[in-house]
Parts: C-alpha cells; structure tokens; sequence
C-alpha cells in the first residue's frame, strides 16, 4: 500500500471511532483512497441549518504534502464558494497563498468548511456579487441563502424520506443513497474499511 494510503486509511478509521458532530466522509470504493465523499450538516442559527451538503474530496499521490482537492456537490449560496463548488479557504491552499501544513488531517479541513459555512469571509470571496451583499445586506444575504439551501440542500430529505422540505429527518436515512455508500447503521463485511475520527462540535445526527 502506498505511503498515502497509509496516511489516509489511519485518518479514515481514526474518524470513523467518534466523526464530527455533523460531518461524514467515506470512500466510494473500499480499495481507492483517492476519492471519497463528505457530507456536512448547516449548522443551527446559520442560514444553512439543516441543510445537507455533500463535496467530493480527492486525495492526490502528493498528500499529505499538498491539501486534498475538496468540493461541492450542493450547490450552495455562499461568497467562499462558487457555482462549481469550488471553495476559497486559506487552509486548502499551500503557501505562500495558503497555509497548508502536511499535519492537517482531512478532518481538519472538513472542519474549517463547516466553520466558513457559519462565519463567511466576504473579504476573500469567489463571489463578488454575494460578498457585496453580505457586507452591505446581511438581511437579504440570509434570507437568499436559506431559500437556496431549501432548494437545493433539503431536497435529498424530502425525496428520500418522504418529507416535506427542511423537515429534520436522521441523516442515516438518506446521505449518499445515490452513490451506493455504506451505512455504519448497516454491518459490513470484516474486509470493508472503516473510515472516520474524532472531534467536538455542537451537532449531534447520526452520519455515516
């Protein structure tokens, strides 16, 4: 097993004992560290609440050296991230624009997204026009940004669990449905990799 994998499967099995409260990540196939899925919860109080929000994440051969490439599925109304997904945050960049260090875990990283989610930085935006707004209409910024998380991020619940939009259901009964991915409510074989880690935040859903 390559050295990356290494690292990365250590990461995975730390994360999967006690995820983040709101965050999960597993690979899509057991044998391929290279490429997993993240999903994170918006957080109570913030336009996003409730929302569910899934990001590809790829590892490249040059991790931990380099961040891991992250990005979003959701489309999300959010001055850091664009209509690709892409995400504008000091951590997944090397320096001297960055300040990547090989010690970030992609745990780490997966709890900084979640963090820019409740506290924008319209200083450094991908998206002019919402950072303009959120500086100078922080009402109107709120408001456009939960009607787009109804839209688009409490979608999955109300089709997979036949509820209405933004109802809170468990997020064991619908994340990742349309890849395949493995419940930790569901016994896996002894051979599968467990994948998670450990870390305190104030969400308390069950994940993957």
């Amino acid at each position: 097993m390559a050295k990356k994998d290494v690292r990365v499967r250590r990461e995975l099995e730390k994360f999967m004992k006690q995820p983040p409260a709101g965050i999960s990540l597993c690979t899509i196939n057991d044998d391929n560290f290279a490429e997993m899925r993240a999903t994170i919860i918006g957080v109570a109080g913030t336009p996003y609440e409730s929302g569910v929000f899934k990001l590809d994440v790829t590892i490249t051969d040059r991790y931990p050296y380099e961040p891991p490439h992250i990005r979003f599925k959701t489309p999300i109304y959010h001055p850091n991230i664009d209509n690709n997904g892409r995400i504008c945050l000091e951590l997944l960049k090397l320096p001297p624009s960055g300040c990547w260090r090989p010690v970030v875990t992609i745990e780490g990283v997966l709890l900084a997204i979640q963090t820019l989610l409740c506290t924008p930085n319209p200083d450094d935006p991908l998206m002019d026009s919402i950072a303009r707004q959120y500086r100078l209409d922080k009402n109107e910024f709120e408001k456009n940004a939960r009607e787009y998380t109804l839209q688009h991020a409490c979608q999955s619940r109300q089709n997979s669990a036949g509820t209405s939009k933004g109802e809170n259901v468990p997020l064991k009964d619908f994340c990742f449905q349309d890849s395949g991915v493995t419940s930790n409510n569901q016994k896996r074989k002894s051979s599968d990799v467990d994948i998670t880690e450990n870390s305190n935040k104030k969400f308390k859903d069950e994940v993957l």
